[in-house]
């Protein structure tokens, strides 16, 4: 299985996201922001937490702009996998591939610390190794993680069951307490925690190394 890993200026998660995927048993590579096509046969396209161009303007807003961008959206329109982890999940909505919006945190206050997140659905390719309802401990770093989007789009979010985490309990505002959701083929997933910073004992707890693990399996036998 082959990753494709995109670092933009401010990314600071991308050297963890990448080492938690090979650990999992992907073939891993690093792409910038300004290069104009991914590498021959990627699987998955990751894009990790950080403060992409210092969070200027509105987050993820200038990264959805970047030269790589097109190939994201096609990558994601031909069926392509694609994880957005933090600001990755940002940049996602910005760039169409997932509904909503992250706003500013309830209190408007950087929450830094480690959560509880309850697996809402294991029908994903990205949620496959927990089951339904587990409750994971993974760490968040964000200042800008309430999800927010229309009642016709949560509707369809829950009808859809494409609700893929939420946060045990609620820490920063978002609908419904929200912390991941999944696009409409369930190929493309954004969440605001990073599991990343869960795949190590040495890190403090490996409950993130589940995602990557049940991924790359679903994406070898793809």
């Amino acid at each position: 299985m082959k990753a494709a890993v995109i670092t933009f200026p401010g990314s600071n998660c991308d050297r963890d996201l990448a080492v938690a995927l090979s650990q999992a048993g992907a073939e891993v590579t690093r792409v910038w922001h300004k290069d104009e096509a991914l590498p021959a046969g990627t699987d998955l396209v990751a894009v990790p937490g950080g403060f992409s161009f210092g969070d200027y303007l509105r987050c993820g807003a200038i990264a959805a702009h970047s030269p790589i961008a097109n190939a994201v959206r096609a990558h994601a329109a031909a069926g392509g996998y694609v994880l957005g982890i933090c600001n990755g999940f940002q940049i996602l909505t910005e760039l169409g591939l997932l509904p909503g919006a992250l706003m500013r945190n309830a209190g408007l206050t950087f929450v830094c610390r480690e959560v509880g997140l309850q697996v809402a659905t294991s029908a994903s390719p990205f949620t496959a190794g927990y089951a339904k309802g587990d409750v994971i401990r993974v760490p968040v770093a964000h200042h800008d993680g309430n999800y927010q989007i229309d009642a016709e789009g949560l509707a369809a979010l829950k009808d859809q069951d494409r609700i893929a985490f939420t946060y045990a309990p609620g820490i920063n505002g978002s609908v419904e307490d929200i912390a991941g959701v999944l696009s409409e083929n369930r190929r493309v997933l954004g969440m605001m925690p990073h599991p990343e910073r869960a795949a190590e004992s040495a890190h403090g707890g490996t409950d993130g190394a589940r995602l990557f693990a049940a991924l790359v399996q679903e994406l070898a036998t793809v």
